[in-house]
């Protein structure tokens, strides 16, 4: 159960999640996860997995994040958090689901687009 890991993802962040049976630890990157995530928002969306299968307090979690921004990290860890939750623990699969955390979120940034300054935006027209 230690070795097994679940990857979760979101924009360019990937995150590698250990789950086991402890206290309730959850150390990302190397550090706890109120220093790596300092924002009460990405804490409380880390820690949702937990409390919608009443789970809180129950298992360790490691987790290995890289790319994106801090708060793709989190959703990326949260994904990865569901899934190890739903592997370890198959009878909160229809409350996992219902909070829509098993869903991988697809969403990513759109391409520039050469003869424009970014994505969609174009340069201001002239028509003299």
């Amino acid at each position: 159960m230690a070795n097994q890991s679940y990857i979760g993802r979101r924009k360019t962040a990937t995150a590698r999640v250990y789950v086991q049976h402890g206290k309730g630890d959850i150390i990302v990157n190397k550090k706890p996860m109120k220093e790596f995530f300092v924002l009460p928002s990405q804490q409380k969306t880390v820690n949702l997995p937990f409390e919608v299968t009443e789970t809180t307090g129950k298992y360790d979690v490691k987790v290995t994040v890289r790319g994106g921004g801090v708060t793709g990290q989190a959703d990326a860890v949260q994904l990865g958090i569901a899934r190890a939750l739903n592997a370890l623990e198959p009878d909160k699969h229809t409350a996992l689901k219902s909070q829509r955390l098993l869903t991988r979120d697809d969403r990513m940034v759109e391409r520039k687009k050469y003869g424009q300054p970014k994505a969609r935006k174009r340069f201001q027209f002239s028509k003299r």
